[in-house]
């Protein structure tokens, strides 16, 4: 074999690798669909208006890349500690700074996203790259979304985290794009518990490529209230199809008579006309 096809051998293996090795994260926690009856997760299906903590939108990276960038996204948990959100330092890849700011505004604005916010009872949709991994021969193993019950004062480690999941959305859920598999934009929604009161707290995403090998995401959610209940759906139509809706007959209901005894009536002689005929008597009880 030649130099020169060894070369590119050794490219093309270089580049498989990295292809199989790409991995995921959450570009997007606060997707809004532009229109709610056509959902889907490419930029002309919606928008976003979240970010995980010290998300660089003004980057210019395109959608799928923050994995090639420095500091990339993609953070690898290792499972001696199981660092709960990348700080750089931990994990099998550490990933990029998504420890919590003091003040947690911190992470945000800027060159970095905007902090997610919705309020409790309402659904909220999270977005992210499929990196070849959302391909039929492969294991769906889902996304779990944790979130504590209440407002803390610092990240919850992993095996708290592990007690608080509220929705394990599929991780497949895509717009597949014909030949780029690595940039397939997936996502899935869940819904904030209503007994959330206002607050600001932590949700985490977390995603399981293989046994024991996982990928998570850190951002702050600031809960604004509670949404109000869904109007009731309005009553059925009413249709006058006489095959749908056939008329009712009413059938009177059957009355027997009462008779009542007929007085004793002394019969005497009265002019012609009088009213003290029996006739008139009759005529009076009816």
């Amino acid at each position: 074999m030649s130099v020169r096809t060894t070369i590119l051998a050794l490219a093309a293996m270089a580049l498989l690798a990295a292809m199989v090795e790409a991995h995921s994260w959450a570009d997007c926690v606060d997707w809004r669909f532009n229109d709610p009856k056509n959902p889907g997760w490419t930029d002309r299906h919606g928008k976003c208006h979240g970010w995980a903590r010290q998300f660089p939108v003004s980057s210019g990276v395109r959608f799928g890349d923050l994995d090639s960038a420095s500091p990339n996204r993609h953070y690898q948990q290792n499972p001696r500690d199981f660092t709960a959100c990348s700080d750089r330092v931990h994990g099998r890849e550490p990933g990029a700074d998504e420890t919590r700011q003091n003040p947690i505004s911190k992470a945000y604005g800027g060159r970095f996203g905007a902090m997610a916010s919705a309020r409790a009872g309402e659904e909220i949709c999270v977005r992210w790259p499929a990196k070849n991994h959302a391909v039929p021969n492969e294991r769906d193993r889902g996304v779990f979304i944790n979130m504590p019950s209440e407002v803390t004062a610092r990240d919850p480690n992993q095996s708290q985290f592990m007690k608080m999941t509220i929705a394990k959305l599929p991780y497949k859920n895509c717009n597949h794009i014909r030949g780029d598999s690595d940039h397939t934009p997936c996502g899935g929604c869940f819904r904030i518990p209503e007994d959330r009161k206002t607050g600001t707290y932590t949700v985490q995403w977390r995603w399981e490529l293989n046994d024991n090998e996982w990928y998570t995401s850190c951002w702050d959610l600031r809960v604004q209230g509670r949404a109000p209940p869904p109007p009731p759906p309005p009553p059925p139509p009413v249709t006058t199809n006489p095959a749908v809706n056939p008329p009712v007959t009413t059938t009177p209901p059957v009355t027997t008579p009462v008779t009542e005894p007929v007085p004793e009536v002394t019969q005497e002689a009265e002019p012609l006309g009088g009213s003290s005929s029996i006739f008139a008597q009759l005529a009076d009880w009816e």
